[in-house]
């Protein structure tokens, strides 16, 4: 990292977000950083360095989000890296999920990202430079049982992302869209995942499959620190990959997810292109 970018990287408070400011700031890098509470933000990070910008955000709202990058372009002179990484997990099926536990779910983890794109497009175009890194999961290309909003709103994250690409590829900007599997981050404790509050007994697999996860908290393959290296290098990348998995459990059921799709597309490829003219 001897070349110093400027990042500005969201949900910086723990998990991913805070491994990666304490990694950046100890490797000398500027970093603006956002969350919805600035207190707690600089409480975690522990740091009063100029290089680094602790902002809150609620990334929900379009002027908010707006004036953050003002600030952090106004601070640091440009934006190189944007980091994604605000978000939260939502579980139970369908039906057991409100209208508006459903909908603030998207709002963080979809409608909060394409916030931020929008906004900080002007600066990168200017620059005709910069690298949107946006965090998905394993479970935006196989959900599991008990997950549909959650594995709706991360499949989202990586529709976007992939056909933001094509859309800044002339300008210069890149896009990686990163899916990790299971971390030991806060990610499985109340603050970073939401249940139904409205359990239906016939949904026993889906009771099944949140006790499994739960009870995976503090167990987790992932390394955040190393998930958190491996997106900082992948900025550096002179050709950086769109797809970028991260863990073990990941790459296998990303492998089983491609394998059972190809199955499925030739077994019914006489149907599919029976429909032509």
């Amino acid at each position: 990292m001897d070349n110093k970018k400027v990042w500005f990287i969201t949900g910086a408070s723990k998990g991913f977000g805070l491994s990666l400011v304490k990694q950046l700031l100890d490797a000398g890098q500027l970093v603006a950083a956002t969350s919805r509470d600035q207190q707690e933000l600089i409480g975690a990070v522990g740091s009063g360095s100029s290089d680094f910008l602790p902002l809150q955000v609620d990334l929900v709202n379009e002027s908010s989000v707006s004036l953050a990058l003002q600030h952090a372009y106004e601070t640091f002179g440009r934006i190189d890296v944007v980091i994604n990484n605000a978000g939260y997990g939502i579980g139970g099926a369908i039906e057991e999920l409100t209208d508006t536990e459903t909908r603030q779910n998207f709002d963080v983890n979809v409608f909060g990202t394409l916030n931020v794109i929008r906004f900080v497009m002007p600066y990168l175009r200017k620059q005709r430079s910069g690298h949107i890194i946006n965090i998905s999961s394993i479970a935006g290309i196989t959900g599991g049982t008990g997950w549909a909003v959650y594995a709706a709103a991360k499949s989202a994250v990586i529709g976007l992302s992939e056909v933001l690409a094509l859309d800044v590829k002339a300008l210069g900007i890149k896009v990686t869209v990163v899916a990790p599997g299971a971390f030991r981050t806060s990610f499985l404790t109340s603050g970073s995942l939401a249940v139904t509050k409205n359990p239906i007994a016939d949904y026993a697999d889906v009771r099944t499959s949140h006790c499994k996860y739960l009870n995976m908290n503090g167990q987790q393959a992932g390394d955040p620190e190393k998930a958190a290296s491996a997106i900082i290098n992948v900025a550096y990348e002179e050709n950086p990959p769109l797809y970028l998995l991260l863990g073990g459990d990941a790459y296998n059921r990303s492998l089983t997810k491609l394998d059972n799709l190809y199955k499925e597309i030739h077994q019914w490829e006489d149907t599919t292109c029976a429909t032509d003219f």
